[in-house]
């Protein structure tokens, strides 16, 4: 049995020629568990083709975050909302973001954005949901991100100080900003709740195309205290099934 349990994410896999019907036979056949960030109106199909739903986004806005406290009532009446949600569905994890910095330090975005997660934290351990808060890239994909490097990230996860409150490495994002994955996933393990998996540069297939060495990577989690998911989120540039099960074989570490 594989010590990595894999994911796929709907958006990267929503296409024409493949119906989500045939994505979920497709995605139980190679051996995912489940799926990420699928539309609602999915979810009950997707339970019946004996797939988790593992993520979910809990925000309206990535721009507009938790890194400005202007955003934190509206914020925590869509997260509380959510956390609703996922516990009623079985899906363990909320996707979050800090937001742009839009001039603000990284200072004040941090300690807004902890005393934005702090407003729900609690609530989303009544209810045994995780916030996976998104490290993202903000050279190329998401300029002007505050939550871009992995070291501020997990300062936020230590200052809130909730099992429930992680998060969400992103290896393709953390490629482009610092490098160095291995050394800082296993230095930061206690904060990430979700990985993410893409290629670099231009989020496609991770194969020998590109420069992340995701064996390396997916041993590293294996040999190590993480158990989360780790999800597929890269835009195929083929054949979509193909990919997929090429990028399982991949990630997949006995």
């Amino acid at each position: 049995m594989s010590r990595i349990r894999q994911t796929l994410c709907y958006w990267a896999f929503n296409r024409p020629e493949i119906p989500f019907l045939k994505l979920c036979a497709e995605a139980r056949r190679i051996g995912y568990e489940g799926l990420e960030m699928v539309p609602e109106d999915h979810w009950e199909i997707a339970k019946f083709q004996k797939l988790r739903i593992v993520t979910h986004v809990g925000q309206s806005s990535l721009t507009e975050g938790l890194n400005r406290t202007e955003h934190h009532a509206r914020l925590e009446g869509e997260l509380r909302a959510n956390i609703d949600k996922a516990a009623a569905n079985d899906i363990p994890v909320l996707i979050c973001f800090s937001g742009n910095r839009r001039g603000i330090s990284d200072a004040e975005g941090l300690a807004n954005t902890v005393a934005g997660l702090k407003r729900v934290a609690g609530y989303a351990e009544e209810k045994n949901v995780t916030l996976a808060l998104e490290l993202l890239n903000s050279r190329v994909d998401h300029k002007d991100y505050q939550c871009d490097h992995t070291a501020w990230g997990a300062e936020v996860i230590r200052q809130v100080g909730s099992m429930r409150v992680r998060l969400l490495y992103d290896v393709y994002h953390m490629q482009i900003m610092e490098g160095d994955l291995i050394r800082t996933m296993t230095a930061n393990l206690e904060a990430i709740g979700h990985v993410h998996v893409g290629g670099n540069p231009g989020r496609n297939d991770p194969d020998s195309t590109q420069e992340i060495n995701y064996r390396a990577v997916m041993k590293t989690l294996a040999a190590s205290t993480y158990f989360g998911y780790v999800g597929q989120e890269f835009i195929p540039k083929s054949n979509p099934v193909a990919a997929l099960e090429e990028a399982f074989k991949t990630c997949d570490i006995g």
